[in-house]
C-alpha cells in the first residue's frame, strides 16, 4: 500500500469513530426525545428545558397548555418539553 492509500484510511477510519461516538449516539436521543414528544397527552406531567414543572391540559399543533399552579396556565412549544414525569413524584 501506498503512504498515500493509508492516510486516505486513517481519515474514513477517524470519520467512522467520530460517528460512532459522537453523531449516531445524539440522533438516538434526538429521536427518542421526538417520539416521547409525540406521545404526550392531556394530564400528563411534564418538565420544560427551563426547569417549569407542569401538567399538560389542552394539546395543540406546535405546543403545550400547561397547568403550573391554581389558576396558572402557560402555553410552551414542544420541543420545550424535555421530559415526562410519573404521576407520584412531586
Amino acid at each position: 500500500m501506498s503512504e498515500s492509500m493509508i492516510g486516505i484510511l486513517y481519515i474514513v477510519g477517524l470519520f467512522a469513530l467520530l460517528w460512532f461516538l459522537m453523531i449516531r449516539p445524539q440522533q438516538q436521543r434526538q429521536k427518542k426525545h421526538q417520539e416521547m414528544v409525540r406521545n404526550l397527552a392531556v394530564n400528563d406531567h411534564v418538565v420544560t428545558a427551563g426547569g417549569i414543572y407542569g401538567t399538560i391540559v389542552k394539546v395543540k399543533e406546535d405546543s403545550f397548555i400547561l397547568k403550573i399552579a391554581d389558576n396558572v396556565r402557560i402555553e410552551v412549544l414542544k420541543h420545550a418539553v424535555s421530559q415526562k414525569r410519573d404521576s407520584e413524584s412531586g
